[in-house]
């Protein structure tokens, strides 16, 4: 996100967005830069208009698809509630993994119980 983020800046600022603006935002901010992943933005970012996609992401309502209820919240002016949501979300996803390798550390222990005696 990182990355995404120094683009934004270098947007707000109407500077160019190249790899060399791109790794200075980045290396002020303290971000070990990966040369690859300035290359890849850069690339991605050539033919688009910044302002109209943060604009359009802004317009998706908020109770969108997940991804794009997210991405719209991460556009919008209230970016707390936003990263509060991302948040919740992960720890979500988080508990239903811990609770899948629960149910299958079980059915695996059966098995082996079984096959051991």
């Amino acid at each position: 996100m990182e990355y995404v983020y120094a683009a934004l800046i270098l947007n707000e600022t109407d500077e160019e967005i190249n790899e060399d603006n791109l790794t200075n935002v980045l290396d002020a901010a303290g971000v070990d830069v990966e040369e690859s992943r300035v290359k890849a933005l850069v690339a991605a970012l050539e033919d688009v208009d910044i302002d109209d996609a943060v604009s359009e992401a802004a317009a998706v309502p908020a109770g969108g698809a997940a991804a794009g209820g997210a991405a719209a919240g991460g556009a919008a002016a209230d970016e707390g509630a936003a990263d509060e949501e991302a948040d919740e979300a992960g720890e979500a996803e988080a508990e239903e993994e811990d609770d899948d390798d629960d149910e299958d550390e079980e059915a695996g222990g059966e098995g082996l119980g079984e096959l051991f005696g």
